[in-house]
């Protein structure tokens, strides 16, 4: 392959106010053939800078994430694709891996999980299930897509699939502040899914899934040699169950006041 070429990849990232984030991720895959850029309403600067890596910047509203992104991926150009968030990052290593996988005609699988470095500010979080955190994002077009959950959609690739050594680096949080303001959104979300799809959570349950959370993350996990932020991103991970039963009970309170009222 010529040194400028372009390698026969789609990548599809998706956006949302994201100026701030958005040049990076389109410079770890400038090297791609075919990037698309699926934007949910933006009003920043992401558009613009978008547009100096690829003319593919798609407007459509989130609705169901699952769906969202099988949105994005039906877009891809090529037949292998990579899922990008705007803040993860190609590294070099897996940058490597990638072009070497869509040369080999020969490669039996139809996906890889790639680890993710998942970090919180300038902090790479090591312990407590953070790393390597593999998930599968980089596979054959028609051969993987989302179930239409919103929120952590269950990922479904037919046949095969291998894990890669290269790293995703992925800015996940600014702050402490960042990350309780995701989980307060991604909690309604799951509250909103569990309601919309009539499951029946139990108190109980969720008290249990909260405390076994912390308890896998901070101890078995080893997120204590993380120090204090081990510590926290253990505490804030595991609320997220009882916050989306908070507001799976409150949405239930009022959807039954509001027949009642009627």
């Amino acid at each position: 392959m010529l040194l400028n070429q372009k390698v026969p990849l789609s990548v599809m990232i998706l956006t949302k106010n994201e100026e701030k984030n958005i040049d990076e991720c389109l410079q770890s895959v400038s090297w791609a053939k075919d990037i698309i850029v699926l934007d949910d309403e933006s009003t920043d600067k992401t558009k613009d800078i978008t547009l100096r890596y690829t003319d593919r910047f798609v407007h459509r509203k989130m609705d169901i994430e699952g769906r969202h992104r099988n949105y994005g991926y039906a877009l891809a150009q090529e037949e292998w694709i990579l899922s990008l968030d705007a803040d993860e990052r190609v590294s070099p290593e897996l940058a490597s891996e990638l072009k070497k996988i869509i040369s080999d005609s020969s490669n039996p699988h139809n996906g890889f999980a790639i680890p993710r470095k998942n970090y919180i500010g300038p902090y790479w979080i090591r312990h407590g299930g953070w790393y390597p955190s593999a998930q599968l994002k980089f596979f054959r077009k028609n051969n993987f897509q989302y179930r239409e959950d919103e929120v952590h959609p269950l990922a479904q690739l037919k046949g095969s699939w291998g894990v890669l050594k290269g790293d995703i680096i992925h800015y996940s949080y600014k702050d402490f502040g960042d990350f309780i303001s995701k989980l307060n959104n991604q909690s309604t979300r799951e509250a909103q899914k569990w309601i919309r799809t009539g499951r029946e959570m139990k108190f109980y349950v969720a008290l249990w899934r909260t405390v076994d959370r912390f308890f896998r993350s901070y101890l078995l996990k080893k997120g204590y040699k993380d120090g204090f932020i081990g510590l926290m991103m253990a505490i804030f991970a595991s609320l997220y169950q009882i916050l989306s039963y908070a507001k799976y009970w409150e949405m239930k309170k009022n959807a039954n006041s509001f027949y009642q009222n009627r």
